[in-house]
């Protein structure tokens, strides 16, 4: 089966590693970025291109018509859309006979929208999807390919959740990818009166404040820590990321939110609104002082 891919994430690189492995596709084509101002978790596919000796296309902003023109020769089959920003238009959506698949982390029609894993992490979720779809012009709104359960657990932070939906997503691609060339693939349209919308996260959704519960600032904390850009708080009118704290909660009724209550090492226990944080990785320099107020 003709296969052309794009991308520009460490998901997106992994899984056409993977695909490179696999009898049923042949990659005829890859469209990248050579850089991304706006993934964190950016990885360009030239490499793998190269290795599957397949022309690439490295993609300015949103340039759809030059995209599909790349495209178009190629006669793919299918085209995998995976970590791309930007929707597709009708020019690249049904330019393929078995259309556009594209892959998203939650289960839909839930939680469609942007930042998947940062929302899931920072609201508390137990468990999200992994989700192949075909793409329409909708975002995140086609037919579901597969679907598979994804649990996260209290440990979970962006960094496991990554490698546990990577892990889960290749599996699915050996399924999907066997489904796909030998015409066997099931379509389950979404319910979209089931659907809600996660918005764009902006700085200010990083952002620390101590009146927030112990385990509100512990899941903020573990939904932004590497790849992604770190939680932060203002401190003496700069900018402190913060990757790593243990939440504890409990204690310290009548003591206000922000207060240092120790320092040991290069850790600190700060007071939230019902209970503290012990603060693990951070980039305070210098420490904050105990007793002294956040």
């Amino acid at each position: 089966m003709r296969v052309a891919f794009i991308g520009c994430v460490d998901f997106s690189h992994s899984v056409l590693a993977h695909l490179l492995g696999l009898p049923d596709a042949e990659i005829v084509g890859v469209v990248t970025r050579r850089e991304s101002p706006f993934n964190d978790d950016f990885r360009s596919l030239e490499d793998l291109a190269v290795e599957a000796g397949a022309p690439v296309f490295f993609a300015e902003e949103n340039d759809q018509r030059r995209m599909a023109e790349f495209l178009r020769p190629l006669t793919p089959a299918v085209i995998f859309c995976f970590g791309w920003s930007h929707l597709l238009g009708a020019d690249i959506l049904y330019l393929a006979p078995k259309g556009v698949i594209g892959y998203h982390p939650t289960a839909l029609p839930a939680n469609r929208g942007r930042h998947p894993l940062i929302w899931a992490l920072a609201l508390g979720l137990t468990e999200t999807a992994s989700t192949f779809f075909f793409m329409d012009e909708g975002a995140d709104s086609g037919d579901i390919l597969d679907q598979r359960p994804l649990t996260i657990t209290a440990t979970d932070d962006a960094a496991s959740l990554y490698a546990k939906m990577t892990k889960v997503a290749l599996d699915q691609i050996d399924y999907l990818t066997v489904a796909l060339a030998t015409r066997t693939e099931c379509r389950m349209p979404q319910d979209h009166t089931k659907a809600n919308i996660w918005r764009k996260r902006g700085p200010a959704d990083g952002q620390i404040d101590w009146r927030m519960s112990s385990t509100s600032v512990y899941n903020l904390v573990r939904a932004l820590t590497r790849p992604y850009v770190g939680a932060h708080y203002l401190y003496d009118g700069r900018e402190v990321k913060i990757w790593r704290v243990e939440p504890r909660p409990g204690g310290g009724a009548n003591l206000e939110p922000g207060k240092v209550l120790s320092v040991d090492d290069d850790t600190l226990i700060v007071k939230c609104a019902d209970g503290d944080v012990r603060i693990i990785e951070h980039e305070f320099s210098p420490l904050p002082e105990e007793g002294s107020y956040l």
